[in-house]
């Protein structure tokens, strides 16, 4: 089908908006540990695709995905770990300013080529690339994301195997599902757009999620489109909704796949970070409001903690129960975290041991492991 993604405007370039904020937070946060963890085990490598890389750089001078992940392989190589990225750009003008920001990185060493046209277009030869390699695709288009035969294809094909990892991090736009959500009940709704949203999600199933006047449909969309990706792939994914304030419909969801319990905690705890940086933004964007909507709706970090210890060590206790034996943190990720994945850091799982211990139903405290995901637990009777 080729790239079924829209151009991205020359106004998107010309400041970062509080959606892209956490995105790019986000991708700050998890590349380097995915590198960083997956490279220090390959001598070969890592391969990085940034599949709709944009101009690389907005006129602000802050960098975009591109230039994040420069970055990121610029610091591994001074570590001795070495990064390939490939980055894809469809139109002219954006590829022309997005090949400057990737020959500037060239020139001190790292290993970067930037490409023109669909990522569809060269998604093959990279995949080709990393064979024995580590690769992380992401994936930010402005309108739809590659099919659903394509992406399973690769994800569950040649990259099927846990090591070397593959993972993603993709963009499923919510304004594009909601758009084409409305074209299903219309008679003049455009029916080669809804063919090529059949095409993204492998079937026509969401169109029964418009037509059936279920209450928030797109939402309902996303999620199976999630259930449905993880079943083709066997993979765990997760995927975070991000809007442009809080308490409105989400613009889009960023979907994570990764075969490693690993890569599943390390973005939880990415994602939770992501998303404070993100509040601050937002609240320095509203400063000069007198009653600013960021105070008002954001929720007190110390009550969502509040919430989430006693919760995490209620999912702890009832795991130790079912397994009867040692259980470390890490190998069970979403049991620990449960509905407070990806919305509190490492710290609150940390007091969620302590708690236990306190309460004696765990003989280990938690103290001497430096990463709270190492930490193992043991019931009383079995300590």
């Amino acid at each position: 089908m080729g790239n079924v993604s829209t151009g991205t405007s020359g106004s998107y370039w010309q400041g970062k908006a509080l959606p892209s904020v956490f995105k790019h937070e986000l991708l700050k946060r998890y590349l380097p540990p995915f590198a960083g963890m997956t490279g220090s085990q390959e001598k070969r490598g890592v391969v990085y695709l940034d599949g709709y890389a944009g101009e690389g750089r907005y006129e602000s001078g802050e960098p975009g995905s591109a230039e994040i992940a420069l970055r990121v392989a610029r610091h591994h190589q001074g570590l001795g770990l070495q990064m390939s990225c490939f980055f894809v750009e469809q139109q002219e003008k954006s590829f022309a300013r997005l090949q400057e920001v990737v020959e500037g990185y060239r020139t001190s060493g790292v290993r970067a080529s930037a490409r023109r046209g669909g990522v569809d277009d060269v998604l093959d030869e990279v995949v080709g690339q990393a064979v024995g390699m580590p690769l992380f695709l992401f994936l930010d288009p402005c309108g739809l994301c590659l099919p659903m035969d394509r992406l399973s294809g690769v994800l569950a094909g040649k990259r099927q195997q846990k090591w070397p990892p593959t993972e993603l991090l993709m963009n499923f736009s919510m304004m594009a599902v909601r758009r084409l959500g409305g074209h299903v009940k219309s008679a003049k709704g455009n029916e080669r757009a809804r063919e090529r949203f059949d095409e993204v999600c492998g079937g026509t199933w969401w169109r029964e999620y418009f037509a059936d006047g279920r209450p928030n449909p797109a939402e309902a969309v996303a999620a199976e489109y999630t259930r449905r990706l993880e079943k083709r792939t066997g993979m765990f994914v997760h995927s975070v909704p991000v809007s442009h304030s809080p308490h409105v419909a989400p613009v889009y969801h960023l979907v994570f796949a990764t075969r490693s319990q690993h890569g599943l905690w390390v973005f939880g705890d990415a994602a939770a970070r992501a998303r404070d940086a993100w509040w601050q933004t937002l609240d320095l964007q509203e400063d000069d409001v007198l009653f600013s909507t960021a105070s008002v709706l954001r929720p007190d970090p110390k009550e969502v903690e509040q919430v989430a210890v006693p919760a995490i060590a209620r999912n702890i206790e009832q795991l130790l129960r079912r397994r009867r034996g040692p259980v470390k943190l890490v190998d069970h990720t979403l049991e620990v975290m449960g509905q407070q994945y990806g919305q509190v850091t490492d710290p609150a799982v940390r007091k969620a041991v302590k708690l236990l211990y306190q309460q004696g139903k765990t003989s280990s405290n938690g103290v001497g492991q430096k990463r709270v995901r190492d930490i193992v637990l043991r019931s009383p009777a079995v300590g």
